[in-house]
């Protein structure tokens, strides 16, 4: 399938003009299922594949070439029966792994699946060794999970640059894992001219469910009718958003963007969906007439966006019982920095906390409810503020 790209046209006379909404639509796949524990994903016959969300230019997607193969075994499915959701994810810990945070939490105003439902099944192609979230079977599920954003707006200001997730697995199942290289888009781009940009997942509308490879692809900051200044306005954090041009499809979100290099892959990116902008003439602030939007350009987030906070959470003695969560939402709420219920529940509101009581203690700033937290606010009181 073809992509098409956004042509801006020109502005129009008689109090009229031409305005762009832009929009993020994902590629996670919603699919039926039967209980993982007993039976794979379902095979459904070609006629009722899901098609592509974007692939553009020609479709180069094909199996992993022999040199790659080795790499399959860090690939896998991370999916949810019961909210019928299936998408990419990637090894990059002996016992975690990487994704997109729409895959787990949904976008804003979507009620989120329970994260006690998910499977992650390391090389579905042929090993399929299943894993569970760390502290499902005890409710700690939630603390163990670290993402940019649990409520994704997918309308600007687009928060596709907080669209990752790291999911510490209840086993260790990575025999294997890609090592994650810290690079801005601007890098990207560049290491995309040298032929040295690509990208290994899943795809529901291709070759059910194996691995496939996307061929040296492109990533830009500004694409034709789509220049940078005016696509960085629809995003919430523009620094950290790679755009780029490798085959997409259903179930691809949460997929690894890779360079070569000497010593192998290195992740530099997740993909997790496509920008879509559509054009629209107004009168007086109402909406006269809308064009069918275009998508520009597939989005990732850059490696950038979460490199330093995969070695935190890989090394963080995560707090496992609501005991403890409790008394750490109790002491971040004597020193005013938490505002929600004391619940023994890690979510957003904690997770804002934490970051903010660790700006304001001049600690690297990571989110995550750990042990050593807990013990440094024991020794902190409300009289004792820093």
């Amino acid at each position: 399938m073809r992509g098409g790209r956004s042509r801006p046209g020109d502005l129009e006379r008689g109090g009229r003009c031409g305005l762009f909404a832009g929009v993020l639509a994902f590629a996670a796949f919603g699919g039926a299922g039967a209980a993982l524990a007993a039976s794979p994903l379902p095979t459904v016959p070609s006629s009722k594949l899901g098609r592509p969300v974007a692939v553009f230019g020609k479709d180069d997607r094909t199996a992993l070439p022999a040199k790659l193969q080795p790499y399959q075994e860090a690939l896998g499915l991370l999916f949810n029966i019961r909210s019928r959701t299936v998408c990419s994810a990637f090894c990059v810990a002996p016992g975690m792994i990487a994704t997109a945070a729409h895959c787990i939490y949904r976008t804003a105003g979507e009620t989120p699946p329970k994260l006690a439902d998910f499977w992650f099944a390391r090389n579905y192609d042929s090993t399929r060794d299943y894993a569970r979230i760390a502290g499902h079977n005890t409710g700690a599920a939630a603390q163990n999970v670290l993402a940019g954003s649990a409520k994704l707006s997918l309308s600007p200001p687009i928060d596709a640059t907080r669209d990752w997730a790291l999911v510490r697995l209840a086993r260790p199942v990575c025999k294997s894992s890609f090592e994650v290289a810290a690079m801005t888009p601007d890098e990207i781009v560049r290491q995309s001219q040298r032929q040295k940009l690509y990208q290994l997942a899943y795809h529901r509308d291709y070759t059910q469910w194996r691995a496939a490879y996307s061929t040296p692809c492109a990533a830009s900051r500004s694409y034709d009718g789509a220049e940078w200044p005016a696509i960085a306005a629809d995003f919430s954090q523009p620094e950290t958003l790679v755009l780029h041009t490798c085959d997409t499809g259903g179930a691809s979100s949460g997929s690894p963007l890779l360079i070569e290099t000497d010593s192998g892959p290195r992740v530099v990116g997740i993909n997790v969906g496509t920008y879509v902008q559509s054009k629209v003439l107004m009168r007086e602030g109402q909406v006269t007439q809308r064009s069918k939007p275009d998508a520009v350009a597939n989005t990732g987030v850059a490696s950038s966006a979460f490199a330093n906070r995969l070695k935190d959470f890989a090394s963080a003695r995560v707090l496992m019982t609501a005991v403890e969560v409790k008394e750490l939402q109790r002491r971040l709420l004597e020193l005013g920095d938490y505002a929600g219920a004391v619940d023994g529940t890690y979510g957003p509101a904690l997770k804002m906390a934490i970051e903010a009581y660790e700006t304001r203690a001049r600690l690297k700033v990571s989110g995550i409810a750990s042990e050593a937290l807990l013990k440094q606010l024991r020794d902190v009181t409300p009289g004792k503020r820093q």
